[in-house]
C-alpha cells in the first residue's frame, strides 16, 4: 500500500500497468496484465489476481475490480477551478541542483473559493552545513534549523496538509523536484501525485506585457506585499496572493477547469 495516498509509485512495473490500462479505455482483465507487464504468457486467472494484487496494492491509481484492474483518478484535471482545493508552496533550499541540494525550510497556504484557509511552516533539519551565500540569500543560517525537525520529520504532515490539492508553486518545476527529491529519501521508489500550476507560467499566459515574471515583478503589478523575499513562509503568502488575482483573471477568460488552465496559451 502506498504510505500516502497523494504519492504514487515510480516502479516501471507500475508505469507499464497504467500505460496498458491507458491503451484500453482504463480497464483492463487481469490476465492481460500479467501477460504484457509481468511478460508470464496466459497465466491462470486465479495466479493472474494473487500477482496483480501484489501490484496494485502500492500505487492509489490503480483498483481491482472482480477479474479486472482499473485505472482510478484519471479526471483530476476536469476539476472545477472554484470547487479546488489548491495548496500554494514554497521551498527554501541549499542550491539548485538535487541532490546534492537540500530542502531548508517550507511555507504552504491553502487556498479555497479565493480564499486563505489554512497555512504550514516549518524550517528543516538538513543535517549538513549551509552555505554562506545562501544564509546570506535567505537569512536561514545553521544555528537556526539545528533544533528543527528533519525532512522525514514533518513529511506525513505536508503531506497530509497537501491532500488531494493542486500544487502550486512561482517556478513550481523547481519545486516539485525538490520535493519529491525529499520524498524519495523517505519513502523510496515514490512521488506526490498531485496535480500543479505554476504562477510563472500562467503569469506568462496572462500578464504577457510585464517586464519580467519574477515574483517580486508579479507581486508588484497585483499590489501584494512581498516582504522578507527569499524566506518560504513570505514567498508562499505572496505566490498565493497571486494566485488568487490569477484565478480572478482566468475566471474572466471563462477557463473554469484545471486542464483548461494547462493548456492556456498567451494571446
Amino acid at each position: 500500500m502506498a504510505p500516502f495516498p497523494n504519492l504514487i509509485s515510480e516502479s516501471l512495473l507500475v508505469s507499464e500497468t497504467i500505460e496498458l490500462l491507458r491503451s484500453f479505455g482504463g480497464r483492463a482483465s487481469a490476465v492481460k496484465v500479467v501477460d504484457y507487464v509481468l511478460k508470464i504468457s496466459k497465466p491462470a486467472p486465479d495466479l493472474a489476481l494473487l500477482l496483480v494484487s501484489d501490484l496494485i496494492e502500492t500505487d492509489p491509481r490503480l483498483q481491482l475490480n472482480e477479474d479486472f484492474v482499473e485505472l482510478v483518478q484519471e479526471n483530476l484535471e476536469l476539476r472545477k477551478l472554484d470547487e479546488t482545493e489548491f495548496v500554494v508552496f514554497d521551498l527554501e533550499t541549499t542550491g539548485a541542483k538535487t541532490p546534492p541540494c537540500r530542502i531548508t525550510e517550507i511555507g504552504a497556504y491553502r487556498v479555497k473559493g479565493g480564499e486563505i484557509i489554512d497555512e504550514f511552516h516549518t524550517l528543516v533539519n538538513l543535517e549538513t552545513p549551509i552555505p554562506i551565500f545562501i544564509s546570506q540569500l535567505t537569512g536561514i543560517t545553521d544555528r537556526m534549523v539545528k533544533d528543527a525537525p528533519k525532512f522525514g520529520d514533518v513529511a506525513g504532515d505536508f503531506l497530509e496538509f497537501i491532500g488531494d490539492s493542486v500544487l502550486v508553486a512561482h517556478n513550481a518545476h523547481f519545486d516539485i523536484r525538490f520535493l519529491n527529491h525529499e520524498i524519495g529519501r523517505i519513502y523510496a521508489d515514490y512521488r506526490v501525485g498531485n496535480p500543479h500550476l505554476c504562477t510563472v507560467q500562467l503569469s506568462r499566459k496572462l500578464l504577457p506585457d510585464i517586464d519580467n515574471h519574477r515574483l517580486n515583478t508579479v507581486a508588484q503589478y497585483f499590489s501584494v506585499a512581498l516582504v522578507n523575499h527569499h524566506r518560504a513562509s513570505e514567498d508562499a503568502r505572496a505566490t498565493a496572493h497571486i494566485f488568487v488575482n490569477l484565478l480572478e483573471e482566468l475566471n474572466r477568460r471563462g477557463v473554469r477547469d484545471l486542464a483548461t488552465a494547462k493548456r492556456l496559451r498567451a494571446k
